[in-house]
C-alpha cells in the first residue's frame, strides 16, 4: 500500500472517533461513565431487568427490587415508571423539572391516571422547548408515565 493510502485510513478512522457536535449521547449502559451532573439519578433502559444508578462517575445496576427516586435520566427512547396508582412507584407526584442534557434536546413527559381502576381519559402531555427546562406537575393518581429526551428529570421540593 502506498504511504498517502495509510495516512488517509488512519485519518479517515481517527476522525471517525471523534464525536460530533449535537451529537445524541448514548444510553447509558451498566458499567460505563456518567456524567457529573447526573450523578446520584437512576435511569431505566427499554427492556432492562433493573435500572442504573449514576453512583461516583458510573452507571450501576440497582439490586433493591422497589427502585424509588427522585432525579432520573431519560433518553431519546421512552422510559416508563409506574406512578402511585400503583404499588412500589418509582417517583412520587409533584412539581418536577427536566433539563435537556445538550442544547439540541427536549423534554417531554405523557402521563396517564386512573381512579377506581380505570383511565381517567387521554394522556396528559408536557413538552418543552428545544433546549429549555420543562417545569411540569406529576399528577397524584399517576399509573405510570413516559419521560423522553435526553434529559434530567428531579422532583422538587417535599
Amino acid at each position: 500500500m502506498r504511504w498517502s493510502t495509510l495516512v488517509t485510513l488512519a485519518m479517515t478512522s481517527a476522525l471517525m472517533t471523534v464525536p460530533i457536535a449535537g451529537a445524541q449521547p448514548a444510553a447509558p449502559q451498566p458499567d460505563t461513565a456518567c456524567a457529573a451532573q447526573v450523578s446520584g439519578a437512576m435511569t431505566l433502559l427499554a427492556g432492562a431487568a433493573a435500572p442504573l444508578l449514576c453512583v461516583d462517575g458510573r452507571w450501576q445496576t440497582v439490586s433493591d427490587p422497589y427502585p424509588f427516586s427522585g432525579r432520573w435520566v431519560s433518553s431519546e427512547k421512552p422510559m416508563t415508571l409506574r406512578g402511585g396508582a400503583v404499588q412500589n412507584p418509582a417517583l412520587e407526584p409533584g412539581h418536577w423539572t427536566a433539563t435537556p442534557l445538550t442544547d439540541d434536546d427536549r423534554c417531554r413527559a405523557e402521563q396517564v391516571s386512573v381512579t377506581y381502576g380505570e383511565v381517567d381519559g387521554p394522556p396528559r402531555i408536557d413538552e418543552g422547548g428545544k433546549g429549555q427546562r420543562l417545569d411540569l406537575e406529576v399528577i397524584p393518581r399517576l399509573l405510570d408515565i413516559d419521560m423522553s429526551g435526553d434529559c434530567l428529570w428531579q422532583r422538587v421540593g417535599d
